[in-house]
């Protein structure tokens, strides 16, 4: 497998990553907030890695000490 490739992970991974609640990332997407997704058919929702690391790195605030 080539390494250059985009790896996408699924909600549970993003939960783990972020610390959010599962139900809180799927309230996100029907909401229309939230981390950009992909969907094939009805069920198989997959986010792409580097989406959500740079959405918490957004989110770092820096301290002075």
């Amino acid at each position: 497998m080539n390494e250059d490739r985009t790896k996408y992970i699924n909600e549970k991974e993003v939960s783990k990553i972020t610390g959010r609640a599962i139900q809180s990332i799927r309230n996100d997407r029907f909401n229309g907030r939230g981390l950009p997704y992909v969907r094939w058919g009805n069920r198989f929702i997959r986010y792409n890695l580097e989406d959500v690391l740079e959405f918490m790195e957004k989110r770092k605030i820096s301290t002075e000490g």
